[in-house]
């Protein structure tokens, strides 16, 4: 090779390297350029992601605006600081079809995050709707991250209700200007719109729990359409629980005037029958009139007046009873003879003393009255055994209270109170001091009416109450089935008043009795000692753990 191909080659060479350099070099800008747009739409990314994130978050500050502002309600607590209703601030997700760039794409988005719904013809109109009302904050930020701009956020606030259904009667609804319609949300409208500080009940959200669920399975069984209870303390009035059934959703709103959810516990007024027994014998021993051993002899067993007949229930009732028996055999005829001993004016005044008749100031504006038109001899006479008089189981409740706590005057409620101040004393003592044993008798012995009633260690006294119900032109088939129980009776403290309204007798139902008798099953007998006392007895071993280690 001739000297001038080898400088030939070796500038190839050189060349050649040059280029390979040269390109490597580009080559190197090149990714280090491609890097760079890389990470500027990272971060663009990144900073679009958090933003959308961030609003999902955010709290704005018409938010702060509308909790400032007349939207703002303050919270209901329990007697245990539970939240029962509260104010929180809750974003509604709109769409905007006009705004919508690639309508199928979205669609197929919303299937994704709403498998449930169709928002087809929706997204194809021109009418702003709604995809969530209140969505929770993990779909929002699904929502936002698709980055359409048709979506549109509507901050508000909303009053929520974490146990749905179990207050429902109690803490009522607020219309959509937030206005108190019922319940407390009504009766304290101004507290709660007025006051950060919350509104504390006496109720105990676990006793309402465990007497709703055997309310309701009560309903399984003897069919009735509907029910209530309430539990007293009878020395301060405190409600510790108040269940009427049906009930409903406070987070979805009722038609508060719909009379199957009428306020079966304050405002429903019915005829309660024997129950009324009890204040026939309270009454004549309050004014000395008998003793629980005065004797009543040669008791009929059917008397007329004005043309209608009264009668006992049971025919096997002997005719010669004491005032003791009279109520433990819940006679018809000894207790009307027991009313006509006492007379109008002091039935009258012991009904007055007790809260029965007169009208009943309580914490919800949902309250009955109690009717029982003109006094007159007939209708001493049926007052005496429970008919013709029609009241509340919240005027009931506080009657059982007083004559069972002493003779001491209450005010039933529902609001927790900072200091008791106790009732003056509208009845004589003695009329506890006689009347508590002769009520455990009634469930604790053969010749009582409530033996289903008798949970070992509660010492339950109560009386049954069976009436027909009225209707026009006399009494229909239908029942209201009562039982008013009060214990421990050695030293009562508490009163548990429930009521089926209109149970069936179910003739497959198997009772087990609580000594040493075989099990029953059916009954053709609709009455309160078959129903109601079965499941007091049933609400009272679920609750007594409680009110053991609590009250």
């Amino acid at each position: 090779m001739s000297e001038m191909e080898k400088k030939n080659l070796k500038y190839q060479n050189q060349s050649n390297e040059f280029n390979f350099d040269e390109n490597r070099s580009n080559l190197k800008i090149s990714f280090e350029r491609i890097a760079f747009i890389f990470f500027i739409f990272f971060v663009i990314a990144f900073i679009f992601s958090s933003k959308v994130i961030f609003l999902g978050f955010k709290k704005s500050p018409e938010i702060n605006k509308i909790f400032k502002k007349e939207n703002f309600r303050s919270t209901i607590l329990d007697n245990d600081g539970n939240i029962l209703a509260k104010t929180v601030p809750i974003i509604n997700l709109g769409i905007n079809p006009n705004l919508v760039i690639d309508k199928e794409k979205l669609l197929l988005n919303l299937k994704i995050l709403f498998p449930n719904k169709n928002f087809r013809n929706k997204i194809y109109g021109n009418k702003f709707f709604y995809v969530k009302k209140q969505i929770s904050q993990s779909k929002l930020e699904k929502i936002l991250l698709l980055g359409d701009k048709s979506f549109i956020q509507e901050e508000s606030i909303a009053r929520i209700y974490p146990d749905g259904n179990l207050f429902s009667h109690v803490l009522g609804q607020i219309d959509n200007e937030n206005n108190g319609i019922s319940g407390l949300e009504k009766s304290f409208d101004y507290e709660l719109t007025t006051s950060k500080k919350p509104l504390q009940l006496t109720l105990d959200t676990d006793i309402q729990y465990l007497i709703r669920q055997e309310l309701l399975k009560s309903q399984d069984i003897f069919q009735n359409i509907g029910s209530a209870a309430i539990l007293i303390d009878i020395h301060t009035g405190n409600i510790l629980s108040l269940v009427s059934l049906p009930d409903f959703n406070l987070n979805y709103r009722k038609k508060i005037d719909d009379l199957k959810y009428i306020n079966r516990a304050t405002k429903g007024v019915y005829e309660f029958g024997s129950v009324f027994k009890t204040f026939t014998i309270a009454a004549g021993i309050n004014y000395g009139l008998i003793k629980p051993e005065t004797e009543f002899k040669e008791l009929k067993k059917k008397i007329s007046c004005a043309g209608n007949i009264i009668s006992e229930y049971d025919n096997k009732i002997p005719s010669n009873l004491t005032a003791e028996q009279i109520l433990i055999r819940s006679g018809n005829i000894g207790s009307a003879r027991i009313a006509q001993k006492i007379g109008i004016d002091k039935f009258n005044e012991f009904l007055n003393n007790i809260g029965i008749l007169t009208n009943i100031s309580f914490d919800i504006d949902e309250t009955g009255e109690t009717q029982i038109g003109r006094w007159g001899k007939c209708k001493l006479l049926t007052v005496g055994f429970g008919h013709g008089i029609a009241t509340t189981l919240l005027q009931l409740s506080k009657g059982y209270a007083i004559i069972s706590n002493g003779g001491f005057e209450i005010s039933p409620t529902i609001i927790k109170r900072n200091n008791y101040k106790k009732g003056k004393r509208v009845l004589n003592p003695i009329v506890s001091e006689k009347l508590n044993p002769i009520l455990r008798k009634i469930v604790s012995t053969e010749e009582g009416t409530a033996s289903f009633a008798d949970v070992k260690g509660y010492e339950i006294g109560g009386k049954t109450g069976t009436a027909d119900i009225a209707s026009i032109g006399g009494y229909s088939k239908k029942k209201i089935n009562t039982f008013a129980s009060v214990f421990p009776t050695s030293n009562p403290k508490l009163a548990l008043l429930v009521m089926l309204d209109e149970p069936k007798a179910n003739k497959d139902f198997v009772y087990k009795y609580r000594d040493e008798r075989q099990p029953y099953k059916g009954n053709w007998r609709n009455t309160a000692g078959w129903t109601t006392v079965w499941v007091t007895g049933q609400i009272i071993e679920k609750i007594g753990p409680i009110l053991a280690t609590k009250y």
